[in-house]
Formats: structure tokens, sequence, C-alpha cells
């Protein structure tokens, strides 16, 4: 197979997505029109196939060599650092920042780490959260939770909450305010390490139109 096969992540980044690869020519009728269906031969800006799925999965289909390339949050990348993939480009959309977050008024976690040495806070990004304590010199005590991370300080099971903001306007709702910023996220372009050996041209190629586009 001379072209390539690009995973892309359902969600937040799938409009802005389409939107890219309208801009490098493909034909995307089919993607906006298909929400169930996975799996899309295509044409034009050097791909052949393009498989959708869950932002979180991106990295893993990539690393397998199922997908070549793959677009991805920043946030999903580091999330997931044991996945062996190459980040090729920030393409700039689906900004959002990772933040520490505490209800509104007296800061709870400086409160909890002065009184007992140690946060509670609760979390969908973990070992985000985890690294981020490590790095910073404070002892955490992470809950992993799946649905409405918000909740947690609320009802008192936490101190804090890191969590992906785009507007904040979630946190303000609940009454939270943001304490500290971890980092920004953006859609990043990652590659198969071998794809990128293997099929150097194609990838340069696509590069080349996405930095134009």
């Amino acid at each position: 197979m001379s072209g390539l096969t690009l995973a892309v992540p359902r969600g937040a980044l799938f409009a802005d997505t389409l939107d890219l690869l309208d801009g490098l020519g493909v034909d995307t009728v089919e993607l906006r029109a298909n929400p169930r269906k996975l799996l899309f031969d295509t044409s034009g800006g050097g791909l052949e196939r393009i498989v959708t799925m869950r932002p979180s999965d991106v990295p893993t289909y990539v690393e397998h060599g199922a997908a070549d390339l793959g677009i991805t949050g920043k946030d999903t990348l580091l999330e997931a650092p044991e996945r062996e993939v190459y980040e090729l480009l920030d393409l700039g959309y689906g900004r959002c920042v990772m933040v520490l977050a505490t209800e509104a008024g007296e800061d709870r976690t400086a409160e909890a780490l002065r009184r007992l040495g140690v946060v509670r806070v609760a979390t969908k990004y973990y070992k985000t959260a985890q690294a981020y304590f490590e790095a910073t010199g404070r002892q955490a005590e992470i809950v992993e939770v799946k649905g409405s991370v918000e909740l947690a300080p609320l009802t008192g099971m936490v101190e804090a909450i890191v969590d992906l903001t785009a507007t904040g306007t979630t946190l303000r709702e609940n009454n939270l305010v943001i304490r500290e910023e971890l980092f920004v996220s953006t859609a990043r372009l990652i590659a198969n390490p071998v794809a990128h050996k293997l099929k150097a041209a194609a990838i340069d190629d696509v590069l080349e139109r996405l930095r134009a586009a």
C-alpha cells in the first residue's frame, strides 16, 4: 500500500479534523454522513484510508501499526506516555487547558497540604495528575473518576480536581475556580515509528500539506 492510513478522533476534535482534511483535498462527505461507520476508503491529500475511533484509542492504533498516522489531543498523549509514537506536528486546533481547580473561596488544596501533608484529587487523567504532583513535590491521593469530575469536591470526597477545560463554563457553574494551569492541549499529528521510516516520503508530503494548510 503506497497510501497512508490515518486514525481520526471522534468527539470534540472531529469536526475541526474533517475541516482540516477538506483543506488537504480529502473528500469527507462520507465521514460526515456516517457516524457509526468506522473505516473509510479515501483518496486525495496523500491518504488511502481513514479510521475513526475514540481519541484515547488513537495512540494505541498508531503504535501497533493499524494506522500510519493519527490525530489526537496532547492531553491524550500525556496520559499515555508508554505509547511509542512520534509526535510530528502541533495542529493548533482544539485548544483546552488542563487545570487544577477547587471550590471557590479558601484554597482547600493548600489547606489540606498544610494540615495533613496530602491532598485528595479527583480526575479522569490519573497519570497526568500523578506526574504533576510528583513534579511539584506535593503528595496527592489521586482518585480516578469516569463521570462528572466536578461533583467530587462538591460532595467532600476530594479537595481538588484535575480536568481539561475549554471555556471554564462548567467549572464556574459548579462554583469551582482554577487554581493552577498544568499545560495547554491542542490537536497533534502522530506517526507510527516504523511507518515514519518506511513511508517517509509519503508522510513528509502530508506534513508539508498540513503546514501549508
